[in-house]
């Protein structure tokens, strides 16, 4: 789907991935609805966008309210017209902690954030998308969503979640004119931990320059992304890292696993 003239609703649209995604769009001649809970970062992103900032909104909703969401498709099309295409990018991580250790607080809010904010956004914005020529689902799960990540069990059941539930749409929206694209990323360089009132203190052991965990840019990842939806693809893996263990994965789950826990040990409290 050619992303030029479209309009675009993307989630956690005020830092990180999802700004350089709305800033990659707007280069491309799309129009976007940045939809975060922080209004000072929103406003951030809506200076970054220089003279491209008038085919730019920004909402502040928290997608955790479900009611909330509901009435965002109504503002998005009275702003721009219409809506095309949606990016389901807002998530957090969970303190590095194993579960036993994890309060429910957290799970909880985990699970609201990246699973049921995505379901409610998907929910909402859908009708308005089939009522398209073409229009197009995004939704950013996780590498840890198909690889279980050391004191990010819970973390990786919610993008677990989000990759079952995108790949079921995808299946469901067939034969209509909604494509959909899952996004699997790996360790990309943003703030989510700060954002997700993380403390990390320790750094794992690969994360040396030139390891195969070594982040990836934002502005990269969302190129990659972006360019994924160009081409209508199923999947996008994203940064080396994904690619790497999406492959050690599937050709034994024991031993991607025992890897990835042996570089992600250093962050796991004893």
């Amino acid at each position: 789907m050619n992303v030029q003239n479209k309009v675009w609703v993307i989630t956690g649209g005020a830092s990180g991935m999802g700004r350089e995604l709305v800033l990659n769009l707007l280069s491309r001649g799309a129009r976007v609805a940045a939809v975060d809970v922080n209004e000072e970062a929103l406003k951030e992103t809506s200076e970054l966008a220089g003279e491209r900032r008038n085919n730019l909104s920004t909402h502040v909703v928290d997608i955790t309210d479900r009611d909330a969401v509901a009435r965002l498709p109504e503002q998005v099309v009275a702003e721009h017209g219409a809506v095309d295409g949606l990016i389901n990018n807002a998530g957090i991580i969970q303190p590095f902690v194993r579960v036993n250790h994890l309060e429910f607080d957290a799970i909880e809010r985990v699970m609201n954030v990246n699973f049921y904010g995505t379901l409610y956004m998907t929910k909402a914005f859908l009708p308005h998308l089939l009522e398209r020529p073409e229009a197009h689902i995004v939704n950013v799960s996780s590498m840890g969503g198909f690889l279980p990540v050391p004191g990010q069990s819970v973390y990786g059941a919610s993008k677990a979640a989000v990759k079952l539930l995108t790949e079921g749409l995808h299946t469901e929206l067939l034969e209509t004119n909604v494509n959909v694209t899952l996004v699997l990323p790996g360790a990309i360089g943003t703030d989510i931990a700060a954002n997700s009132g993380v403390n990390v203190t320790a750094a794992p052991e690969s994360s040396e320059e030139g390891s195969m965990m070594e982040p990836l840019a934002p502005d990269r990842a969302a190129q990659v992304i972006v360019d994924g939806i160009e081409r209508n693809r199923y999947r996008v893996l994203v940064g080396s890292d994904s690619r790497l263990m999406n492959l050690l994965y599937r050709l034994s789950p024991k031993l991607a696993a025992t890897f990835i826990f042996r570089q992600m040990k250093a962050l796991l409290p004893e």
